[in-house]
C-alpha cells in the first residue's frame, strides 16, 4: 500500500480534495494561487481555472458548478461559463479567509474561516443552504480545517487545528444543528498537525498530518490510532476517497513554509498522491 504520485504539481497550499462520483472527477485547490484544478483519472486530464483571489474550498454541484469559500465570501463558479457569481459574504473581517469546508448528506455548504496570519481565533464555521440560509454553527476558531460525517450521518466530525482535537457533534440532517460536543481524538506532539479529514464506511477518521509526512486512521469510539501511512510529502493536507468504488484515497499536500533543506528531503512535496488502503470511504456529498 505505497502511495502513488498522481500528479507532480509542486502546489504552494493544496487542500480539499472532493470527488464527483457522476462525473468521475477530482477537484481541489491550491488556496493562496486562487486555483480550482479538476483531475480525471479515467483519461488523466488535468485543467486549472484561476479564481482571481485566494480559494479556501470548492464544493461540487447538482448544477455542473462548484460553491466556493474564497478570501471575498461565499461564491458560486459555473464550469461551461467559467463565470464567477458572489452568494454573500457572512462576515467582516478584513484578516479571515476561508479555509477548508465541504457539504453535508442534505446539500449544505459547510465551509470554515480563519486568520490569514494564523496568529488569533477570529474564525468561524458557516453552514449555508441552498434556500439562501446562512448559519454560523462554531465561532472563535484558530485554524478551521477537517470535516466529515459518521457512515449514519448522524455524528459530525471537526478539526481546529491548532487545539490538535478532533471534536465529534450530534448532528441533525433535517435541521444541520451540532449539539453535544466532545472531543474523540487527540493528536500528540511530533506527528504533525491535524489537517484536513475524511471517514470511511468502517466509521474511522483519516487525518492528514501536517508537517508530518504522513497519513493516519483513528477509532474515534476510543481515540486510538489504527494505522501510520508514511507520504512522501512534508505537508499532508488534505484526503477524500474517490474511484469507481470510492476505495482511492487521493491526498493533496502543499510546500508553503518549508525550507530549501525540508524541499531538498521532501521534493514531492505539493503533489497529489493516491493510496489504496482496501477500504472504502464516504461520499463527497454536493450542493444542493
Amino acid at each position: 500500500m505505497q502511495p502513488e504520485l498522481v500528479l507532480d504539481l509542486k502546489l504552494d497550499l493544496g487542500e480539499g480534495p472532493a470527488w464527483d462520483s457522476q462525473a468521475g472527477i477530482l477537484s481541489f485547490v491550491d488556496i493562496r494561487a486562487g486555483d480550482l484544478h479538476l483531475f480525471h483519472p479515467a483519461t488523466a486530464s488535468h485543467r486549472t481555472f484561476n479564481l482571481g483571489e485566494p480559494v479556501g474550498c470548492a464544493a461540487p454541484s447538482s448544477t455542473n458548478e462548484f460553491i466556493l469559500g474564497l478570501r471575498s465570501g461565499i461564491w458560486t463558479f459555473n464550469l461551461p461559463t467559467q463565470t464567477l457569481t458572489q452568494v454573500l459574504h457572512p462576515e467582516n473581517i478584513p484578516g479571515n479567509r476561508f479555509n477548508d469546508g465541504k457539504c453535508d448528506p442534505r446539500g449544505r455548504f459547510l465551509a470554515g474561516s480563519m486568520d490569514n496570519a494564523e496568529t488569533e481565533n477570529t474564525g468561524s464555521l458557516y453552514s449555508y443552504s441552498a434556500d439562501g440560509t446562512c448559519r454560523t454553527l462554531l465561532t472563535g476558531l484558530g485554524i478551521s480545517n477537517g470535516l466529515t460525517w459518521s457512515p449514519d450521518q448522524k455524528t459530525f466530525y471537526f478539526i481546529d487545528t491548532p487545539t490538535r482535537k478532533v471534536m465529534a457533534y450530534d448532528y441533525n440532517l433535517d435541521t444541520g444543528d451540532i449539539t453535544n460536543p466532545r472531543q474523540v481524538v487527540y493528536i500528540p506532539n511530533g506527528m504533525g498537525w491535524p489537517d484536513g479529514m475524511t471517514s470511511d464506511m468502517d466509521g474511522m477518521l483519516w487525518i492528514a498530518m501536517w508537517g508530518g509526512a504522513k497519513m493516519t486512521r483513528w477509532n474515534p469510539a476510543d481515540g486510538q490510532l489504527l494505522d501510520v501511512y508514511p507520504i512522501p510529502a512534508l505537508n499532508v493536507s488534505a484526503c477524500c476517497f474517490g474511484g469507481p468504488d470510492l476505495t482511492d484515497l487521493y491526498i493533496t499536500s502543499a510546500r508553503k513554509g518549508m525550507t530549501e533543506k525540508q524541499l531538498e528531503q521532501y521534493p514531492l512535496t505539493g503533489g497529489l498522491f493516491r493510496l489504496r488502503p482496501g477500504v472504502s470511504g464516504a461520499p463527497t456529498f454536493k450542493f444542493g
